[in-house]
């Protein structure tokens, strides 16, 4: 059963979706996921929202978000400000923390690339959450961009574009927009997994916000919570090194998973009904649910 809901945040209202698991009995508080969407993506017809109905089908339930300029929550368009999108999580949290479904003391948060980076940042400052499962996400901006910018002229043209951004803003007081794979290449054949309610130019302040932030920092902190970093050994978009750099700083009861023969997105149909036996296994070990028998 799927709830549409609104909160608040930072004085925007934000949509979301609560999603309630079949079997759940009258009372029964459940423990929750809140997913979090990619880089200027939204919750609907997306990777994430299939995250949220494989997360449902588990035993959970889950609040799946559009965060504040993405979808159908206010902001403005395509200012991603990344601890802008923290505040967005645990507000979100404090949110869901009182409907009568959700069991307060066992609300996840889960995200994919952009978004798992900010799940384990608000996971890694706000003790409320529970668990953290993170999909090919990334903890240091600068290295991700280097990674995605590799060549001396791919990294020369990519902070030649912030670099004029910045000297924009100054002489002109008005943001300069650039194309989303400008900022985060995507090649064409994988641009099919993106939401059609994805937003396809950003101005530069985004790529800056992302550039300097680090869940690196704060990754050591979600411990002794358990922490799951889930990334494809294929994947072209984030690189891999990411969340090899973040196990190697996380504390304890943290996992690595590096599954071969996947791309970024790693609930394609070909790649799902592996990610899914993977995430169930993991899930029952460490954040099982009272309904879990049903997956």
């Amino acid at each position: 059963m799927e709830h549409p809901l609104t909160f608040m945040s930072d004085g925007l209202k934000l949509s979301g979706v609560l999603h309630v698991p079949e079997g759940r009995k009258p009372g029964q508080r459940l423990p929750t996921f809140i997913v979090l969407h990619g880089f200027v993506g939204t919750k609907d017809k997306s990777h994430v929202e299939l995250v949220a109905r494989m997360i449902e089908d588990m035993g959970y339930c889950v609040f799946r978000i559009d965060f504040r300029g993405c979808g159908q929550s206010e902001g403005a368009r395509g200012e991603v400000r990344c601890h802008d999108q923290v505040a967005d999580t645990r507000n979100a949290l404090s949110f869901i923390s009182g409907r009568e479904e959700v069991d307060p003391d066992r609300i996840g948060l889960t995200g994919h690339s952009f978004g798992a980076a900010v799940a384990i940042f608000a996971g890694g400052v706000d003790q409320r959450v529970a668990c953290v499962l993170s999909l090919c996400g990334w903890g240091d901006g600068e290295r991700k961009f280097r990674g995605q910018h590799p060549t001396p002229e791919a990294w020369a043209k990519f902070t030649g574009i912030l670099d004029e951004g910045r000297k924009h803003k100054a002489k002109t007081g008005e943001s300069m927009w650039v194309s989303r794979f400008d900022v985060v290449p995507i090649p064409e054949e994988l641009r099919k997994n993106l939401s059609p309610h994805a937003q396809f130019e950003v101005p530069v302040e985004t790529a800056i916000s992302m550039y300097h932030f680090r869940a690196e920092d704060v990754v050591a902190d979600i411990a002794p919570r358990p922490l799951l970093l889930f990334h494809t050994a294929g994947d072209v978009i984030t690189p891999m090194e990411q969340s090899i750099s973040l196990f190697q700083k996380a504390g304890a009861n943290a996992e690595l998973m590096i599954p071969t023969g996947m791309s970024h997105f790693p609930l394609s149909d070909e790649d799902a009904p592996h990610t899914r036996a993977l995430i169930d296994a993991w899930l029952k070990k460490f954040f099982p649910t009272p309904l879990g028998a049903a997956s």
